[in-house]
């Protein structure tokens, strides 16, 4: 089985790929940004993709909730949440004070503000489109320059360490979900994830669908609009609640709100990550 992974090797993707998988290496494949790896799902390239989703600090990423929602088929089957440890990694003879350039997947900076105000304000920050591309980047660079990565692509690069876990806050984790295109059976402990469109915007329809689970006693993890592509003004809705589509008032739930709206995009049922502690 193959799955597809936001490359190149040393991301912090595949760090929790290969923390929750046990498969030959050759199985995870790397694309370079997050919607090729959604569209390798839908085209069968792989049968699994892991992107990110979900952040503590910064929120959700929201092209793989607009890809999810507007250019893809894909399923989420299954979720992973993983501790983020963010790291300024530079070539060997570097030190902090000479550094005058950052690069890294914007979330990953923005995760790491306090410590570039504190330690690197002077510095210009340029985007990749991951933490690996930023450390494969700066391994080949002239320049004084440094990447924000993980700790295996310091090693896979050559570079050295010069700060390690400059998160702003110890608790970083990210959420990733796992792709797929079936709907995993029941567990007894699963999520389902909805996408609502709303285009003629009316007073309390919010509050009507949300009603919905409210009567049925069902547990709303998350509730998050995002533009429509449309227009200023028009949104759609994000929600995330505990259960599964084979329970009976899940089932319920969906299909009232889908009478009430434009349109209900079913994203999956798939089991909640379990905390092993």
């Amino acid at each position: 089985m193959k799955i597809g992974y936001l490359g190149p090797p040393g991301t912090f993707t595949e760090e929790a790929l290969l923390r929750t998988y046990t498969f030959p290496q050759d199985e995870a494949v790397p694309y370079a940004s997050i919607p090729e790896v959604i569209e390798a799902v839908d085209r069968g390239e792989v049968e699994r993709g892991i992107v990110a989703i979900e952040n503590s600090i910064e929120g959700s990423v929201n092209v793989t909730l607009d890809v999810l929602a507007f250019d893809s088929e894909a399923k989420v089957i299954g979720e992973v949440i993983y501790p983020i440890r963010h790291n300024l990694l530079a070539r060997s003879g570097l030190a902090l004070v000479d550094i005058d350039t950052v690069i890294s997947q914007p979330h990953a900076t923005a995760q790491c503000r306090k410590y570039l105000a504190a330690h690197l304000s002077g510095a210009k920050i340029i985007a990749a489109n991951s933490t690996a591309e930023a450390a494969q980047i700066v391994c080949t660079h002239p320049g004084n320059v440094a990447a924000i990565g993980t700790r295996i692509a310091a090693e896979i690069y050559g570079l050295e360490i010069l700060a390690e876990n400059i998160e702003d806050f110890q608790d970083n984790q990210t959420r990733f979900a796992i792709l797929g295109k079936e709907v995993p059976p029941r567990t007894g402990f699963d999520k389902t994830s909805i996408i609502c469109f709303i285009y003629q915007d009316r007073p309390g329809m919010l509050l009507q669908i949300l009603q919905e689970f409210a009567y049925r006693y069902i547990n709303l993890t998350k509730v998050e609009s995002r533009p429509a592509k449309r227009s200023l003004g028009e949104y759609i809705f994000f929600i995330d609640m505990e259960g599964h589509i084979q329970d009976k008032v899940v089932d319920e739930a969906i299909k009232c709100v889908t009478c009430k709206i434009d349109r209900v995009k079913f994203l999956g049922s798939y089991p909640r990550f379990k905390v092993v502690k």
